[in-house]
This record gives structure tokens, sequence and C-alpha cells, in this order.
């Protein structure tokens, strides 16, 4: 044989090639399937109902694409809306983050200048799914600048079906969370890769992803803090660098001015205390850097050392006094709610019970963790222990952002959204390192010299098998998994419901588009429609009428005057209702077919958001012995309430299970307390084929009124 350390024969040399040739052709392929795997696998409630909208914020977010579409670039941006939030309005083009309205208008513009004709709601209903393949892509992109293109290719594969995503990504759901996790991941893996290579460009590069990010959504902050704790973490653990100085430097100077440009985020980078953190490791960052250059320009350790000391605590006294002026005179704003919320689950419910009251913003369960992630939650601390096993500034990364979001998504069942994609990365690094650490002994290396190298241990051709094999069994569970829930739990529009019979079959319950329809076309124009915000943008957007108010919830004082008029009885509502000039009232009612999310179900929220600014307004009223109810034990204020009577008028007389009695609401399980009633300011004009949408019309004053 040759020699050693001789030059490898061109025979050799062409099958090393023809190797990388195959592992690329290979990679480019799975890639591609992934791709298409993402986008069909959320294409089920297209294909189960119609290329139809979900949900309740993706139809403002209808409304404005087509605002923007047919208006314009200019009206957009001074679009005034004055059918919202009456008799307020709203200044939409400074309220919003428009990146999701430009990104679908820019493929409409684009198709159409192909001669590809296409409907705008069309364009908005697959745009998700069409970012989570390419989120996909990026998710390969940030696990291949971690740990390797294998890991990468697990990684995309798992976050192409993973659950916690395909909930905010199917088609139809028209959210800014349908690009937003894109970009984000965009920027993290941008991040890694400027921090890897030190190249200005890919800097630059991050701040343009990053910026993306901040026209989409607001949970760039979680951008905007995570990069400098990492930095932060880096400096600490000794790993500071020229490559770090320069891909930080150059992402946050060019990511806020950039982020500055998006009306609704303003001067937030420089002015709000959610930013701080950020502009403190800048100034931290050239301290260090200029520490540095004096370790090498000043020979005598002394004067260094002098002068180091002199430099820092000159550096924290400008600093400190800064951030003290700063809060003082009010030019930096204080923390907000929200962030609060994320520190302290408990502070919503008891300051801003209007945050608290969404669904999506309630503490996470379990059940939930392993129902939207499966076998991630086990590979997650997998993943951890091969990131810190060989440590590196882009393995650290992946620590930080997987500690983080983990406690996030812990506060708020909507960050699961965020820890999705690191449970992934994480998950497709374990899968990596575990396959091509036991494999080898499957498939043993042809080389001698390669084979001594493996560690060795008793029946460790068995063993491997058994890991391989046991792996492979989790890997099918979770796609199938993923699979069921994207077909089951996450592909139904809130606004076409569905439910199955006794012999199987699926019966669908089409009131709330029925009620919409009914609203548009047999009430005025200039109709104001009083219902609570959840309904607000789904009002707006298809029965094309005035509302009071809607999931914006921007002024919670309007909100809670909506919720003292559904509080407090009739007599005394009707005073609000007039002075608010409504004409109808609208509220949704599940006691007939079981829809649990109803509005009976959300009343105590009305109640407490009403309390908010109204001491009159007591919860406790509405309880009998410290119990919610709606039978005969149910209060008197409970009873006599705006809500009650509008949701229960004429169930009394219904039957709805066989050997119940009348007025049975199958979702509170109890016969309603009061059957025989009138109404006297308002009156029915609509209820819907299932009962749940009913629509009342506020009566014209009396003439001795």
């Amino acid at each position: 044989g040759p020699a050693t350390g001789a030059a490898p024969t061109p025979a050799a040399h062409a099958h090393a090639t023809s190797l990388e040739k195959q592992e690329v052709a290979f990679r480019y392929t799975t890639l591609a399937l992934i791709f298409v795997l993402a986008f069909i696998v959320r294409l089920f409630s297209v294909l189960r109902y119609e290329s139809v909208i979900h949900e309740f914020d993706p139809y403002f977010n209808f409304r404005s694409t087509k605002y923007l579409v047919s208006e314009g670039a200019l009206n957009f941006h001074n679009w005034f809306d004055e059918n919202s939030w009456y008799p307020l309005g709203r200044i939409v083009g400074g309220t919003i983050y428009p990146g999701l309205m430009w990104t679908a208008a820019t493929f409409y513009w684009i198709l159409r200048s192909l001669n590809i004709t296409i409907q705008i709601r069309n364009v908005c209903v697959f745009l998700a799914p069409f970012f989570a393949s390419n989120t996909a892509m990026a998710t390969y992109f940030l696990t291949k600048e971690i740990k390797g293109h294998s890991a990468g290719l697990a990684a995309a594969a798992f976050i192409s079906i993973c659950p916690g995503y395909i909930s905010r990504s199917v088609a139809g759901s028209f959210d800014n969370e349908g690009i937003a996790i894109f970009a984000l991941i965009l920027t993290f893996g941008l991040w890694v890769r400027s921090v890897n290579t030190g190249s200005l460009f890919w800097a630059a590069c991050t701040a343009l992803s990053y910026f993306y990010m901040v026209s989409a959504w607001g949970g760039y902050v979680y951008i905007i803090n995570l990069i400098p704790l990492h930095v932060l973490v880096l400096i600490a653990t000794g790993r500071f660098s020229e490559r770090l100085y320069i891909a930080y430097t150059t992402f946050f100077s060019l990511g806020c001015i950039l982020g500055m440009q998006i009306t609704f985020v303003g001067f937030q980078h420089v002015q709000s205390s959610e930013h701080m953190a950020a502009l403190g490791v800048f100034g931290l960052l050239q301290l260090w850097g200029a520490r540095h250059w004096l370790k090498n320009m000043l020979v005598d350790p002394r004067l260094y050392a002098a002068f180091e000391r002199s430099i820092i605590t000159l550096a924290i006294a400008v600093a400190g006094v800064a951030l003290v002026a700063g809060t003082a005179t009010g030019y930096i704003s204080p923390w907000t709610g929200r962030f609060w919320t994320l520190l302290d689950p408990t502070y919503a419910k008891e300051h801003i019970p209007i945050i608290a009251s969404v669904s999506e913003h309630q503490p996470t369960t379990w059940s939930s963790f392993f129902f939207d992630l499966h076998i991630l939650t086990f590979l997650f601390p997998a993943g951890l222990y091969f990131c810190f096993s060989k440590m590196s500034d882009a393995s650290l990364f992946a620590v930080v952002y997987g500690v983080t979001s983990i406690y996030f998504a812990g506060v708020m069942v909507r960050l699961m959204l965020v820890l999705a994609p690191i449970m992934c990365v994480l998950g497709g690094i374990a899968v990596s390192q575990i396959m091509s650490r036991y494999m080898v002994y499957l498939c043993p290396p042809t080389s001698p010299s390669a084979r001594a190298k493996l560690p060795n241990f008793p029946v460790q051709k068995e063993i491997a098998l058994v890991v391989v094999l046991g792996l492979s069994v989790l890997l099918f569970s979770y796609s199938s998994h993923c699979i069921w829930v994207s077909s089951e739990a996450y592909s139904s529009p809130s606004i076409v419901l569905s439910a199955r019979q006794h012999d199987g079959s699926r019966v669908i319950f089409d009131d709330f588009r029925e009620s919409y329809r009914w609203l548009a076309m047999n009430t005025p124009p200039d109709s104001r429609i009083m219902s609570w915000w959840d309904y607000g943008y789904q009002l707006s957007a298809m029965a094309n009428r005035t509302i009071l108010v809607d999931n914006n919830t921007w002024n919670n004082s309007h909100i809670a005057e909506v919720g003292k008029a559904f509080a407090l009885p009739e007599e005394q509502s009707i005073h609000i209702m007039r002075k608010m000039d409504v004409n109808y009232v609208l509220v949704i009612f599940g006691g007939m077919i079981g829809y649990s999310s109803d509005d009976i179900n959300k009343f105590l929220w009305m109640i407490r958001i009403a309390g908010s600014t109204d001491p009159s307004i007591k919860e406790a009223d509405y309880y009998s012995e410290g119990e919610y109810r709606i039978d005969a034990g149910a209060s008197e204020a409970m009873k006599n309430s705006l809500m009650y009577r509008l949701s229960f008028y004429r169930f009394g007389q219904v039957y709805t299970e066989m050997n119940k009695p009348s007025g049975f609401d199958r979702v509170r399980n109890a016969e309603i307390g009061v059957k025989e009633f009138e109404l006297k300011h308002l009156e029915e004009v609509f209820t819907s084929e299932h009962w749940m949408v009913r629509l009342y019309r506020v009566k014209p004053m009396g003439n001795r009124e």
C-alpha cells in the first residue's frame, strides 16, 4: 500500500468526491421533502372545511391587508378606522405591526404581475403554511451552525410537524406569529453565523432579519434581550473575541435604526425599559473592547490596572446617573404590564384583568408540554448535555435560548410558540449525536485504525441495536402524534365548528358566518353593534358594521363600560347602550349544543374588568355561596344581569336533552333558574340555527322616555 502521509490516489480522490456529491444531493433532497411536508401537513383545515380565515385576530389582519391592496400604501399608513371603537375610532397605521400585511400584499402583487389570478383571501390563507416551510429551512440553518448538517436535518424534520408550531401556522391562521417565527429563527441563525465568522455582512443580515421581525410581531423584544444575554454570558465565560464585538456592534446599531422605522415601535429602542439591557450590553462591549486594547497598549501592569479601575468606576457612575435621570424624567418608560406578567404570573390577574382574561395568557400545564412537544420534552435535556459536552459560542447560544424560553413558556401558554423551535433544535442535536454514536457499531468502518478508535464495551452491537431501534420507535410515535394533533386539534377554524355524531359522521356548525351574514344583509350600514371584545374583529371584517370594542384591547375603560352594560340589569344597562348609540347587541350562547366558549362562561371576566373601573360592580355579588351558578340557586345579581337575560331568553321553552327538563343548559349541566321573562328595551331579531349567536335590537325610545 501507499506510504503513510502519501497523497491519495486518483481513484480514492474520485471516490471521496463522489461520496461528497451524494451526501450533498441527499441533503438537499431531504430538505426539499421537509419543505413540502411542512406545507401539506398544515392543509387539513382547507381540505376538511374550505379556504377560510381562522380565529379572531386574523380577521383584522385580513381586513387590513384588503385595505392595503385596494387603497395603497400611503392610505394604509394613514388609515383611521372609524368603524371600530365607536365613538373613539382607531388610528390603524400607527398601532399595528404591518409586516404581515405587507408580506401578504407583496405576494399578491407578485402573483398578479405574473398573470396568476388569485384572491387576496387565498394568499392570506396559505401564507402561514408557506412560511412554516421556510421556518424549517431556517431551523436547519441555525442548527447546522451549532452542530452540523445531520443535526440540522433532524431539527428541520422535527419543526416541520411540531404541534407547538403547527397550532399557529395551519392554513387560515393569518396571524403575526405565522411569519414572525420564521423571522425569529432566521435572526438567531444569522446571529450565530455572524458570531462564528465575525463578518460584517452576516451581522448586517442579522439586523435586516431583525427589522423584519420588528415589523411583524411584538415578540421581537425577546430577540433584543436574548442576544445581549448571549453576549453577556460569552463575556462572563471568558469568550470575548473580535468576532463577537463586530457581530453585536453591527447588529445593535443597524437593528435599532431599522427598528425605529416602524411607526408603532418608534423610539422604544432607546427609551423603553424592555430595551435597556441591549443598550447596556452595547456599552459594556465597548468598555470590554477598550480594556483589551489598553491591555495591549500599556506595558506596565500597574498603569494598566489603574486605568482599568478608573474606567470601570467612571463607566458605572455614568451609566447609573443616566439610568436614574432617564427614569426620573420619564425619558425611559417603565416596564409594561405584559412584561411584569412574564416575571410574575399572578400580576395580571391582580392588576390587569383584561390580560389575564385571555386564555392564551394562562400558565402552561404539564399536559400541554407533552401534547405540543411529545418526545422533544425528553430530548431537550439530552440536547443540552451535548451542547455542554463540546462547548462553543454557538452551542452556548442554544443553551441560553433553551433555558430562557422554557421558563417563559411555563408562564404563558402562548409562548410555547417560542419554545417549540429550540426544542426542535436541541432534539435534532440529541438524535443526531445518539444515532452517530451508535450506528458505527451496526455499520463499523472498514479501516482497522478507525475501528480501533471506537470505545469498546461488552455486547456493543446488541446495545447499539436496542438504542437505534428504541429511538426509531420514538420518532415514529412522534410523527404519528403530530399528524393526529394537526388533523384533529389544530385544523378546526373557530368560526366553523364541527362535532362527531354517534355514528361517527361529522356535523358542521356554521352559526358565526350565518349570523354575520344576516347582520350584513339586514341591518343599516351605519349600525353599531355591542358585543364582548372577542368578536369585534370578526364583526368588522365579515359583517362590515361599526363595533364598540375589539381584540386590540387598547382602551381598558371602554371595554369595562361594555362589561358593565352586560353585568347590570336591563333597566340600568339601557342607559349605557343609549349613551354609546348602540343599535344591536350580540351574545354567544352555547347552552343548546354544549359550546363551552360562550359568553356566560366568559361573564366573570366581564365583571372583573368592569369592576376594575367601577367599584360598585363586585364579583362576589354574582356568586351564590361561593359558587358561580345559573340555576335556581344563582344570585339575584346574576339572574337580573343583561348577559343572563339575553343568553337565556326563550331558552326555558326549549328541550335540549332527553329525560331533562326544559331550559337545561348543556354546558353548565343545570336547569336555568329563570325561564319566564320578557325584555323591555331590547327585542330579539335573530337567533342562529344552533342558538350559538343571538342578536337583539335596541328599541327606539318611546315618546315619554
